[in-house]
């Protein structure tokens, strides 16, 4: 397949404006940590809309306790939920499905997959995700066993291959492949390098690059650049 590559002035805006469309729709969303998704949130969460009838995931977290700051539920309930909360009441707010990394990654990995399975195949509508420095995409890091996992849709992390390294739990390859429309929301010059890897005219399925995994399993990806994330790309 191929991947849509978008440079935008503000990819937090154009991610908002997906949310937004996603929600009058009354699709699931998927959501994805991250400082420049949570400038979407925030947008989101300020903008009309009824989200009585979207249920928000998570494509990863880490094994933390709810409101521990490093907690991608805790960045999503500050910058989304509770905003949406105080202005539409819970009538007005959407289900939430958070991944309970409090019970340990196993565990936690075990529920989710429930949780994911009878949820049925095609619930998510956007399927909203960033990109490392390294290529990792959710908890997937470069050359780990998880990214060999076809048969489950979420999986305990023992090791981080990032900061905080803390075990995480993550949906898989195939399940993030579930979403209909996928966004990877990326930013910074810092990150060029993996989106070139990852999504450039050169770039192939390489377990060194996660992300690169994602295209041959998914139908419909859209990266969002701004132009210092997008420099290394011809």
């Amino acid at each position: 397949m191929t991947v849509a590559l978008e440079v935008v002035e503000d990819p937090a805006a154009a991610c908002a404006e997906l949310m937004l469309a996603t929600v009058a729709a009354g699709g699931d969303i998927v959501l994805t940590g991250g400082s420049t998704p949570r400038v979407a949130y925030s947008r989101a969460a300020g903008a009309d809309g009824d989200w009585s009838r979207t249920t928000l995931w998570f494509g990863d977290d880490r094994c933390v306790p709810p409101d521990d700051e490093r907690s991608n539920f805790a960045m999503a309930k500050q910058a989304l939920l509770d905003p949406l909360r105080a202005r539409a009441g819970e009538a007005g707010s959407p289900a939430v499905r958070r991944i309970r990394g409090e019970l340990g990654e196993h565990a936690a990995a075990d529920l989710y997959e429930q949780e994911l399975r009878a949820a049925g195949s095609g619930r998510f509508e956007l399927v909203l995700l960033g990109l490392g420095p390294d290529g990792h995409l959710a908890s997937l890091f470069p050359d780990q066993p998880a990214l060999n996992e076809r048969s489950r849709l979420a999986v305990g992390v023992e090791q981080a291959g990032l900061q905080p390294f803390v075990p995480r739990v993550t949906v898989t390859l195939p399940g993030l492949a579930l979403g209909r429309q996928i966004v990877f929301l990326v930013t910074g010059a810092s990150k060029a390098p993996a989106v070139a890897a990852a999504f450039g005219p050169q770039a192939g399925p390489d377990p060194h690059v996660p992300a690169s995994l994602l295209p041959p399993l998914a139908d419909n990806i859209t990266v969002l650049l701004d132009s210092a994330a997008a420099s290394e790309l011809p």
